[in-house]
């Protein structure tokens, strides 16, 4: 009897991860997921903004892959019967189960954030977001990090009229190079965004922000983009995780604490054999899928895995539909001063985008994406 592969989450790493076990190892496998519909999550600002994307199946998807598609939402692990509960009553059995479910806001450090804010994680966020945004005169994005710069360009592109501030507990791009800062500060400076730099938020109300210091700043809608966890799942079932509820995973992404369990993406607390520390990115999930599914047909076949191996390359950030910002980094993400920026970083900025669907539907294009598993024991990454 063929072994059951149970896949929870259809994001950028589950999807792909769930296709290349089913064709790499022959075992039966289901791919677990509350929506019938699968989810740019990079596009979501452009959603928030007003703009169409359109809309593709998990069926189309997965169509001739072998992959049986189950839309229903996982509420508990239980790691000893080896069963996923689901919210529709059912009860799935696995033999080996891969955690992709990815991340959802951090909206429970902040008094008033989780009543007042809205969070950019997910597609019914970015629409209920749309739709207090049409109302909207002015809007506070909370977060400086790669979603709320995003958010906060694609906003005042998209809608001239809107007053945009950017609220930041920190320097704006702190992790970006000196280029990239400039750069940043030029095109917000166009668009007309408010940086607010050094600004912690101590307080979300339905008119605005309190900052520690005691300031308010008022926004008809304040947007939450100040952090990320995995969700709760994991860390409900006893199985090893760190302080964002990450699975702690060795170097071919199985479980510390539970040998039968495999975590991708946003979902995994990865880590490269000198020690780097993956960041949660489309970046990461989409060569972790390509991890798993090796690691998990090896072990069924009695193979020992290779490690992940990886690098990074580039951080692509869009600054609107018409700018963008590549900064490029070193193998350990940190930046070099060589930036793209402009129409060109815009038009590389949205390849990428549109080469991470494409590798949904035909997961070989994961080949080209950078970084990657070795099944050579012992491998130098």
């Amino acid at each position: 009897m063929h072994a059951h592969v149970v896949v929870l989450g259809a994001g950028y790493a589950g999807l792909p991860a769930a296709r290349l076990i089913a064709e790499r190892s022959g075992a039966r496998t289901t791919l677990v997921n509350a929506s019938a519909l699968f989810v740019e999550r990079v596009r979501l600002h452009q959603v928030a903004a007003g703009q169409r994307i359109r809309q593709r199946t998990l069926a189309e998807l997965l169509a001739g892959s072998g992959v049986e598609s189950v839309v229903d939402r996982a509420t508990a692990i239980d790691t000893g019967r080896h069963e996923v509960a689901l919210a529709g009553g059912g009860r799935l059995g696995y033999d080996v189960l891969v955690c992709a479910l990815g991340s959802v806001s951090v909206v429970d450090t902040v008094p008033g954030a989780a009543e007042h804010a809205r969070p950019l994680a997910g597609a019914e966020d970015s629409a209920l977001l749309r739709g207090e945004l049409a109302e909207a005169s002015s809007v506070a994005v909370v977060g400086g990090g790669l979603t709320g710069i995003e958010a906060a360009a694609e906003l005042a592109e998209s809608r001239p009229g809107l007053a945009v501030r950017l609220l930041t507990a920190g320097e704006l791009g702190a992790a970006l190079s000196e280029r990239g800062r400039r750069h940043l500060r030029r095109v917000f400076g166009r668009l007309g965004v408010d940086i607010r730099e050094h600004a912690p938020v101590a307080e979300v109300r339905a008119d605005g922000a309190v900052l520690r210091s005691g300031e308010h700043v008022p926004a008809d809608v304040v947007v939450w983009a100040a952090g990320f966890r995995a969700p709760d799942l994991a860390r409900d079932a006893g199985i090893a995780v760190d302080g964002r509820g990450r699975i702690l995973v060795d170097e071919a992404l199985r479980s510390v604490s539970h040998p039968d369990v495999y975590a991708v993406g946003d979902a995994a607390a990865a880590r490269c054999r000198d020690g780097r520390e993956l960041r949660m990115a489309c970046a990461t999930g989409l060569p972790s899928a390509r991890q798993v599914a090796r690691a998990v047909g090896d072990r069924l076949a009695g193979r020992e895995p290779g490690p992940l191996r990886f690098r990074y390359v580039n951080q692509c950030i869009s600054l609107g539909r018409h700018d963008a910002l590549v900064q490029y980094v070193r193998r350990d993400d940190t930046p070099v001063e060589l930036v793209l920026t402009g129409r060109i970083a815009a038009l590389y900025k949205e390849t990428i985008v549109r080469g991470a669907l494409a590798a949904q539907r035909r997961p070989a294009l994961l080949r080209l994406t950078p970084g990657g598993p070795s099944r050579r024991r012992g491998a130098r990454t």
